[in-house]
C-alpha cells in the first residue's frame, strides 16, 4: 500500500501499487498550484475528499459486511461507549494526534481537518441512510462504500495540504524508528483491527476487499485529481514538508 524505508523525492519514480506507496507520497515536497484559482481547487477537493470519506466509512458500516481497519476500533469503542461512531473518529483522530507530539510531527490544515470532517459526515450519512436488508442490496453498498473511499482518498490526498493523523502517525513512527512503513503499518492496523474486533467491530468481507484494493483506486484517483504545479515565479500556497504544510497567505 518495495521497501519505503528511503522516502522517494519524486513520485514519478516511486510505483505507487498499494497503500504504503500512497503514504510515500508524505515523504515528498509538495507540488504547489498556481494562484488563487489552485488554492479554492485544493481547498474543495481537501474537504469535498474528507466528507466523501466520511460518507463511504458509513456507507461500509450500514453495509456491515467488515470495515477499514480503523473503522473497526471505532465501531468497536462506539459499542463499549455508546458514543456515535462518528464522535468516536473524532475522538480517536484527535488522541492519535497527541502521539505527534513525541515523534515530532508537524500537523497541517489537512490534518487538523481530518479530525473533524471526517466524523461530523460518517454521523450525517448513518442519519440519513437507512440500513439495507439482504445481501442483494449489502453487497453493492459494501463496494460503493470502497470505491467511494478510494476516489475520497485520491481527492484529500492530491489536495497536499498533509496527511491524516492515523497516516501521519504511521509515517512519523517510520521517520524516528527507521523501520518500513509497510512494517509500521501492519503492526499498528494488526493491533487496531485485534483491539476494534475484540471490542465487536466487524470485521469481513468489506475488511478484505477494502485492504486489497485501497491501493490501486487510490493510486488512481491520485492521477485524477492531481493538482497543476505552480509554474515559473508563481507564488506557492504550500511550502515544507507534506507532514508540516499549512495553508499560507
Amino acid at each position: 500500500m518495495k521497501s519505503f524505508d528511503k522516502p522517494q523525492s519524486d513520485t514519478s519514480q516511486a510505483t505507487i501499487t498499494t497503500r504504503e506507496g500512497i503514504l510515500s507520497i508524505f515523504s515528498r515536497s509538495p507540488s504547489p498550484s498556481t494562484g488563487a484559482p489552485g488554492l479554492v481547487r485544493r481547498l474543495f477537493q481537501l474537504y469535498g475528499g474528507l466528507a466523501l470519506y466520511g460518507i463511504s466509512s458509513a456507507l461500509l458500516v450500514e453495509a456491515g459486511l467488515g470495515l477499514e481497519p480503523w473503522g473497526v476500533l471505532h465501531q468497536g469503542l462506539s459499542e463499549l461507549t455508546g458514543l456515535s461512531i462518528g464522535m468516536v473518529s473524532i475522538v480517536v483522530g484527535a488522541a492519535v494526534l497527541v502521539l505527534w507530539i513525541p515523534i515530532r510531527q508537524r500537523p497541517g490544515l489537512g490534518t487538523v481537518s481530518n479530525v473533524f470532517v471526517i466524523g461530523i459526515a460518517m454521523d450525517a450519512t448513518l442519519a440519513l441512510v437507512p440500513a439495507p436488508h439482504g445481501l442483494g442490496a449489502r453487497i453493492p453498498l459494501m463496494v460503493a462504500g470502497v470505491l467511494l473511499n478510494g476516489i475520497a482518498t485520491g481527492l484529500y490526498l492530491a489536495a497536499d495540504f498533509g496527511p491524516g493523523p492515523r497516516d501521519g502517525l504511521m509515517t512519523g513512527l517510520h521517520r524516528r524508528t527507521g523501520r518500513s512503513i509497510r512494517l509500521v503499518r501492519t503492526a499498528i492496523e494488526i493491533a487496531v483491527v485485534a483491539t476494534g474486533f475484540a471490542l465487536g467491530g466487524t470485521v469481513g468481507a468489506g475488511t478484505v476487499l477494502y485492504a486489497l484494493s485501497i491501493g490501486p483506486l487510490a493510486q488512481l484517483f491520485l492521477r485524477v485529481f492531481a493538482v497543476p504545479k505552480a509554474s515559473a515565479g508563481s507564488t506557492p500556497v504550500a511550502g515544507g514538508s507534506p507532514e508540516g504544510a499549512i495553508l499560507r497567505p
